[in-house]
């Protein structure tokens, strides 16, 4: 159901911190034109955690209303609670979003029985595409292959976001899950390696940076096309890394920045990138053909 280059979109703001909405507007034209495959939108990369609820809603009432159909738009409606993952998640249909993200619970850690019936709970009360997202260095919780695999009997709940960067982690989950569910990529250093073992694309970083590269890379390592798949990731392969040189969203809002695609603003506990690693982030942005 979804494949390719997906972006997890940054969330403009002004310099006075307020959500930069024409700017927002041009972002989501922008993929289009580029190629991407789909937006994820109140994502981590998208600051989600200081996002308000109304702003949230803003964002993704915006995201469908300038796509109007022409790409997926996919909501991150996960939270540590099951009841406001719900709330969230019915809001982000009600408002037109073509599919559901939703984290693991983060910082409570529950059990694999809680997480699959936390999925359950979601899944069953809203009827909208849901999308698993596991990242364990993030969260404290690791969504195993087993309890996937559970999750991939709920008809609804259609394909899972592994940001772990384990390549063992794709086979263990193509194994468990079959064709019952897509295999995305959270990891844009590996996510090459990932497709080429069964994955069907990544939910992305650099694509904010590089939409078009991106999308011709993923389509040639959809398409088998491992020699020119490869040409095509070789040079981006710096700003892979560059991209989480420090928290993300902290890289890719300055690269953007220094593309004249945003404002130079950051909600706080993040900073601006340091003055140390911005020759690095400039330096890889050379490598992938952005300067």
């Amino acid at each position: 159901m979804f494949q390719g280059s997906i972006v997890a979109l940054v969330t403009p703001m002004t310099k006075n911190g307020e959500l930069d909405i024409p700017c927002l507007r041009k972002l989501v034209e922008l993929h289009i034109e580029q190629g991407t495959d789909g937006i994820v939108v109140n994502g981590t990369t998208g600051e989600n955690p200081t996002l308000t609820h109304s702003e949230k809603s803003r964002l993704v009432a915006e995201c469908v209303k300038v796509a109007a159909g022409r790409i997926p738009i996919i909501a991150g409606t996960g939270t540590y609670s099951t009841q406001e993952s719900i709330e969230l998640t019915k809001e982000a249909m009600d408002l037109g979003a073509d599919a559901c993200i939703l984290v693991t619970p983060y910082y409570n850690r529950p059990t694999q029985e809680g997480l699959y019936q936390h999925y359950k709970k979601v899944a069953e009360t809203v009827p909208i595409p849901i999308i698993l997202y596991n990242v364990p260095g993030r969260t404290g919780c690791d969504l195993l292959p087993e309890t996937v695999a559970r999750l991939s009997q709920i008809s609804n709940i259609v394909a899972i976001k592994d940001a772990t960067g384990d390549l063992t982690r794709c086979k263990a989950l193509k194994e468990a899950v079959g064709d019952k569910m897509d295999l995305l990529s959270g990891d844009d250093p590996s996510a090459l390696a990932f497709m080429l073992q069964g994955g069907k694309g990544v939910i992305s970083i650099t694509s904010n940076v590089a939409p078009k590269k991106m999308h011709e890379m993923c389509e040639a390592a959809l398409a088998r096309n491992i020699e020119r798949a490869g040409e095509l990731n070789t040079p981006l392969m710096s700003l892979h890394k560059a991209m989480i040189v420090e928290a993300n969203p902290i890289p890719v809002k300055w690269v953007l920045h220094q593309m004249g695609w945003i404002e130079d603003a950051i909600r706080l506990p993040l900073t601006r990138l340091s003055e140390k690693n911005q020759p690095m982030v400039k330096n890889a942005m050379k490598e992938g053909g952005l300067l």
